[in-house]
């Protein structure tokens, strides 16, 4: 019985991180999608630059699937979780996961901007790809953070 609430602590983590990276990239491919099939209405050429950057914020559930298959895999070689073990998986997938959601979101936010400008004409792909890594390195930073926090 010992080993069923960190066990229940852990894998709600695991569900939170992979949930809400997902959920947070759908949206953010979502809104990037909706300003594509806008622009394209009146500059029908950049479908391909614009689904470019419709596809950026679909990285934030990728870490999410990343993190989940690495802490399962941790989880399967342990023998035994502490509690402690379990509310840091807990924590960590919750970190992973709301920023993963919130990063996805943002970043649609600013591709979607850029999108529209290239409906309209001007030459921006290049740098709304550029301003549209900032708030990835945010999802990268809370991943690494999350490889690194798993208990040994």
């Amino acid at each position: 019985m010992e080993q069923t609430l960190p066990l229940i602590l852990a894998y709600t983590g695991m569900a939170f991180m992979l949930a809400l990276t997902s959920i947070g990239s759908a949206i953010g491919v979502t809104v990037g999608g909706n300003a594509a099939i806008g622009a394209m209405k009146k500059n029908p050429d950049i479908f391909g630059s614009s689904m470019i950057l419709c596809a950026l914020p679909s990285t934030q559930g990728l870490y999410g699937f990343a993190g989940f298959f690495l802490m399962l895999s941790q989880l399967k070689e342990m023998t035994a979780l502490s509690l402690n073990q379990g509310l840091a998986i807990c924590a960590v997938g919750f970190a992973l996961g709301f920023v993963g959601l919130y990063s996805a979101i943002k970043q649609a936010s600013l591709v979607a901007n850029g999108i529209v400008e290239m409906g309209n004409g001007h030459d921006v792909f290049g740098k709304t790809m550029i301003l549209g890594v900032f708030p990835e390195l945010y999802a990268i930073l809370a991943f690494a953070a999350a490889f690194l926090a798993l208990p040994a």
